[in-house]
């Protein structure tokens, strides 16, 4: 059976790359699922039922994964959660003792922009800094994020977007700001909002 695509999941939520540990990238990668059906002609790969997917540190947990690769070769991946569940990742920070987390109902990657969505519920924690709303876009080159409210109408879904971000340095002075510009943007919103194209 062909699975070339799946590597591509490695990376479904794996969305802090920057942040990930790289020996997982010689680990081998191991599947569960209740069904694989790959369509090699459509380049679509589908997995399903209780799906998870093992790679080193990285564990990736949905109900169902849906891989499509465009005539560039150029990946996308979609994290599906079960009825009223959540789609689940973690993976351990490169040269640290803790882990990179997170949830939500739908986790998107694309492998071209290198960009991760979280849908619905979405929580993501990185260390001990977490964010909370109804939808998460994370930029993996940038290493920036969005983070928006969903419409107070939805009982599902926050009402506000939740931070904590802890110090960067325990010392007695204050950190000095960096120049590199904001790495983590809040928006209350009604409503998913494309992220904007200022650097």
């Amino acid at each position: 059976m062909n699975i070339r695509l799946l590597p591509l999941v490695i990376a479904l939520l794996a969305a802090p790359a920057a942040f990930a540990e790289r020996a997982d990238r010689d680990k081998p990668m191991h599947l569960e699922a209740n069904r694989i059906s790959i369509d090699d002609a459509k380049k679509i790969q589908i997995l399903e039922g209780d799906v998870v997917i093992t790679k080193g540190t990285l564990v990736l947990k949905a109900d169902r994964i849906v891989v499509t690769e465009d005539r560039y070769g150029f990946q996308k991946g979609v994290a599906f959660a079960g009825k009223g569940g959540l789609a689940r990742f973690r993976q351990k920070r490169e040269g640290r003792e803790d882990y990179t987390e997170g949830e939500a109902e739908r986790i998107e990657y694309n492998s071209n922009s290198e960009v991760a969505e979280l849908f619905h519920r979405a929580w993501v924690k990185s260390g001990e800094d977490q964010i909370k709303g109804d939808y998460i876009w994370y930029d993996a080159i940038s290493e920036k994020y969005l983070v928006t409210a969903g419409d107070s109408r939805d009982p599902k879904a926050p009402a506000r977007v939740r931070a904590i971000i802890q110090p960067k340095s325990n010392g007695s002075q204050p950190e000095r700001p960096t120049t590199r510009g904001e790495q983590l943007e809040l928006r209350g919103s009604g409503g998913i909002v494309a992220p904007d194209a200022r650097q």
